[in-house]
């Protein structure tokens, strides 16, 4: 059994820090990707303050498939180039969006969402899930979330593909 107790007034470096160490830890050994999956989000749930979902979405053929994740139940296929997640899909680049109401064709599964990011995991230079995390804040998310998604992504891309 594992013991996660993150630090609730922690600096993100810190916070992303143990969140890689915790997210290595539950990973590492475990080969099914769908566990693995679904405890990452958790662990971004208990780690990372004022989130309204966090979870993947799973490439399947041409479009992305819901995949484990926590929060409010949420929009199942979202073609590439749709949506946040569907752009960051497509281009393989990470979309950092402050203000959701001001993306042009969001899709908006919660209508709480205000802010949101979302990272593509790639393997092998193929795009296999995206990493989506949305708050109720505005402009939630900057540039040290992104990095340490990134990495955190980085890291468990093998162990989720």
């Amino acid at each position: 059994m594992f013991d996660f107790s993150p630090s609730p007034n922690a600096d993100k470096a810190v916070i992303y820090a143990d969140l890689l160490a915790a997210a290595d830890a539950i990973t590492r050994d475990e080969p099914d990707v769908i566990a693995n999956m679904a405890n990452v989000a958790a662990l971004i749930w208990q780690f990372l303050p004022d989130l309204n979902w966090a979870g993947f979405y799973r490439m399947v053929g041409e479009e992305l498939v819901l995949g484990p994740f926590q929060g409010k139940a949420a929009c199942i296929r979202i073609p590439l180039g749709r949506g946040v997640c569907g752009t960051a899909a497509a281009s393989g680049e990470t979309q950092l969006v402050k203000d959701v109401h001001a993306f042009p064709g969001h899709i908006a599964c919660d209508v709480a969402s205000a802010s949101e990011i979302v990272i593509p995991v790639t393997l092998k230079g193929c795009v296999v899930a995206v990493l989506d995390l949305d708050s109720p804040v505005m402009a939630r998310f900057n540039a040290a979330d992104q990095a340490g998604l990134e990495a955190l992504v980085t890291q468990i891309a093998p162990r989720i593909a």
